[in-house]
C-alpha cells in the first residue's frame, strides 16, 4: 500500500474521530476518563499520520529510504508508548516517559529533515541543507543528553547553544521553500539536459541495434 495514501487516510479517520467524540461529549454529556482517554489516542494517532506523511512524501521521491523510514519507524514508536502510557496509566514509568520523549523528538526531526529535503535546491544554496540537517542532529544529541543523563546544573552557555540552533532551524526552514523557488530554472535547465541525453541513448543504442542488423 502506498505509505502517504495510508497515513492520509488514518490522519483523515483520526480527526474524524476525535471530533465526533468533542461533539458528542460537549452536546450530551461530560468528559469522562473512557472519553479522555480515547480522545488522547486519536489525537496520538494523528499526530503520527502527520509525521507519517512528511516521511512517506520523502520516501516516494526515491532518493532517499533510509531517513524516511527511520522517521516513520519512530513515529510509531512514539504512538505506541504515548497510547501505552494513556491505557496504562499506573504502569507508568520515567523510562517508559524518556522512551516517548526519545521516539518523539527523533520522529519529528526526521519528519522536519524529510520535509526540507524535498526541496531541490542548486549549488547556491546546497549549503542550507548542510547545515539544517547539522544543527538539528547537535540539538537533538544535546536534549537527549539532558533527558537521559539528567544533569543536575547545566551551563548558560548550553541554555544560549539551544536557543541558537533553534533559531538557526527555524530560520533555514522558512528559508528553503525561498531558496527552492529561486533554484526552480537551474533544476528545469538540468533536468531538461538529463532528459534529452537519456532521448540520445535510447537512439544511439537503436542506431547500434540496427546496424548489427546489418552486419
Amino acid at each position: 500500500m502506498n505509505l502517504r495514501k495510508f497515513f492520509l487516510y488514518t490522519l483523515i479517520i483520526s480527526v474524524v474521530v476525535s471530533a465526533i467524540i468533542g461533539i458528542g461529549v460537549l452536546l450530551f454529556g461530560d468528559f469522562g476518563d473512557l472519553a479522555v482517554r480515547v480522545l488522547m489516542t486519536t489525537f496520538t494517532i494523528t499526530l503520527c499520520s502527520i509525521l507519517g506523511l512528511a516521511c512517506g512524501a520523502y520516501l516516494e521521491t526515491g532518493r532517499n529510504r533510509i531517513m524516511p523510514s527511520a522517521g516513520i519507524l519512530f513515529s510509531v514508536l512514539a504512538a505506541l508508548v504515548f497510547m501505552f502510557m494513556i491505557w496504562q496509566r499506573d504502569m507508568y514509568t520515567d523510562l517508559i516517559g524518556k522512551f516517548a520523549s526519545t521516539f518523539s523528538m527523533l520522529a519529528t526531526a526526521l519528519a522536519l529533515l524529510c520535509l526540507i529535503s524535498l526541496a531541490r535546491l542548486d549549488r547556491r544554496f546546497k549549503w542550507s541543507l548542510y547545515v539544517v540537517h547539522s544543527c538539528v542532529w547537535i540539538l537533538n544529541a544535546i536534549l537527549l543528553f539532558i533527558i537521559w543523563f539528567e544533569p543536575e546544573s547545566s551551563s548558560d552557555m548550553v541554555a544560549r547553544v539551544i536557543g541558537v540552533l533553534s533559531i538557526l532551524i527555524a530560520s533555514l526552514t522558512v528559508m528553503t521553500p525561498v531558496f527552492h523557488w529561486l533554484s526552480r530554472k537551474t533544476i528545469e535547465t538540468a533536468t531538461n539536459i538529463d532528459s534529452e541525453i537519456a532521448q540520445l541513448r535510447a537512439k544511439i543504442e537503436e542506431l547500434e541495434r540496427r546496424r548489427a542488423e546489418l552486419v
